[in-house]
């Protein structure tokens, strides 16, 4: 997910939702039709769901993602199992307002079926009753070529998962540059402020809450303070502010040199790799850990553009597929994750759009491991085995707001 869901519309969503669900419990018939969907086999879900329609909620800012889940994906769900896809592109925190309004409305049959989610995002829609679950255990696909126990599938930024999501793409942040531009790349955070004093003014980064953003500056805190410390924290922000200040004060050093003197940041990720693809800075980063051969094929990218990372590693997470509580078709919903956990499908999402597969490799047949091992990451890439060999965790979820809080209050401007 590219944003995440503001303080105060937090505040309403908890507020809406302990209103029409009495203290977060579910209503008789939402209970009911659970159970009833919870007493299926799969091959009766599949029944269920044929001649239905699937809303899928989600960030609509990647137009070759937007492309594949049109072009490819809903033909796929049409022809297998008689399924017609909508598509609704939409920011988190609106996707999660609309669904407290229509869940305090008392609406059970809602708009929203499948919504993109993870992070703190999926954590409050999980604690106030807004998504079904679980369901991920019913899927064939999932028990059939899922790690299971895999901490990327059980945990979602260090909050259990217990079922309520299905994994849809990994995505680890990396850092692109020019390197008939800059040859040298910063592979530590002392290399980068070096890196920004030789380029003054044209090195930057998205500001936070933006997704992209809030994961460089977690990055450069890792790389300060080191991560161990904070993967059982607390979400008391004077505890995080004191643990996080060495890194605050790092990045406070950076500002003069930075593009506008740190003065202003970059109000998106968008816009930062406008800025980059124009040439007017010379650093780059992306949650999409493969997306630079993708821009390059494009033409948005020089040949001589490079993915690289910090030699300490960096932030990996999942992102996930839930389903709405009030969803009128869950049945629909689960068939539309279950094969969007299909070796097939992963392969191709692998192969069109570089997105790091979510199955254990161990589980494939032959022939369905030769479909990902022929995929061509193309050029400007780090190769997998490099890339998740120095995959960070994720900081649990109740600290990202209070880090990107401190941040604004302690870096933006200084």
């Amino acid at each position: 997910m590219k944003r995440r869901i503001s303080a105060a519309l937090l505040a309403a969503v908890i507020a809406l939702s302990m209103t029409a669900c009495g203290n977060n419990e579910k209503t008789q018939a939402e209970k009911k039709q659970a159970s009833e969907i919870e007493k299926m086999s799969f091959d009766r879900i599949m029944e269920e769901a044929k001649g239905t329609a699937v809303t899928f909620y989600g960030w609509g800012g990647d137009e070759k993602l937007n492309e594949w889940l049109d072009n490819t994906f809903a033909p796929v769900m049409k022809e297998k199992y008689d399924i017609t896809m909508e598509r609704v592109p939409m920011d988190i925190d609106q996707i999660l307002s609309q669904l407290s309004g229509e869940i305090q409305a008392g609406e059970k049959d809602g708009s929203i079926d499948m919504i993109w989610i993870n992070g703190e995002n999926f954590r409050s829609a999980k604690e106030n009753s807004m998504l079904y679950g679980p369901f991920a255990d019913k899927l064939p696909n999932f028990q059939d070529y899922v790690d299971e126990k895999s901490e990327d599938v059980t945990l979602d930024f260090a909050y259990p998962i217990e079922g309520f999501e299905a994994p849809y793409g990994k995505a680890q942040i990396v850092m692109i540059a020019d390197t008939a531009v800059t040859p040298d790349v910063p592979k530590s955070a002392e290399a980068l402020k070096e890196f920004v004093q030789k380029y003054p003014g044209r090195v930057t980064y998205p500001a936070l809450p933006d997704f992209t953003g809030s994961a460089f500056v977690r990055n450069i805190i890792y790389e300060i303070c080191g991560y161990e410390q904070f993967l059982n924290m607390k979400g008391d922000k004077e505890t995080v502010k004191a643990a996080v200040e060495p890194a605050m004060a790092y990045l406070r050093e950076l500002n003069p040199y930075l593009w506008n003197e740190g003065k202003t940041f970059p109000d998106s990720s968008t816009t930062l790799d406008n800025m980059f693809a124009d040439g007017e800075v010379v650093l780059n980063m992306t949650y999409d850990a493969y997306g630079t051969a993708v821009k390059i094929a494009d033409g948005a990218y020089t040949t001589t553009t490079q993915s690289f990372q910090f030699d300490k590693g960096t932030i990996g997470n999942t992102n996930f597929m839930a389903i709405a509580a009030n969803s009128g078709n869950k049945a629909g919903a689960m068939v539309a994750i279950n094969e969007m956990l299909s070796p097939k499908i992963q392969a191709d999402r692998y192969d069109t759009m570089k997105v790091i597969p979510v199955l254990d490799n161990s589980k494939l047949s032959e022939e369905q491991k030769a479909s990902f091992d022929k995929v061509d990451l193309g050029k400007g890439t780090i190769p997998q085995d490099e890339l998740l060999s120095k995959r960070l965790p994720e900081m649990p979820a109740e600290l990202v707001p209070l880090i990107e809080e401190i941040w604004t209050e302690e870096v933006a401007g200084k």
